[in-house]
């Protein structure tokens, strides 16, 4: 319930299982292979609670353990960047 946003205030009379149920949709909008989503059509299903939802594959992004038992690994990524310049005609 901590996600809803405060500016919506008493508008939103939204069930805790209503909220876990958006929120497990979004996780099954932004897999990271476009195969493992969701159609829009199906989407509406789950929604509506005519579908049963299945289970998110692992986030794109999730922290791994890198294999040190230590604890102190640390999360790395190689982020490369291109920088465009915008010019108006």
């Amino acid at each position: 319930m901590e996600l809803i946003d405060e500016s919506l205030g008493e508008s939103v009379a939204l069930a805790e299982a209503d909220v876990l149920r958006c929120i497990h949709i979004g996780l099954l909008c932004v897999q990271d292979r476009a195969e493992d989503r969701p159609e829009m059509s199906l989407i509406v299903l789950m929604l509506n609670g005519e579908k049963p939802l299945p289970r998110p594959r692992e986030p794109a992004f999730y922290p791994h353990q890198s294999g040190s038992s230590s604890g102190n690994s640390k999360l790395q990524s190689n982020n490369e960047i291109s920088m465009s310049l915008l010019e108006a005609r």
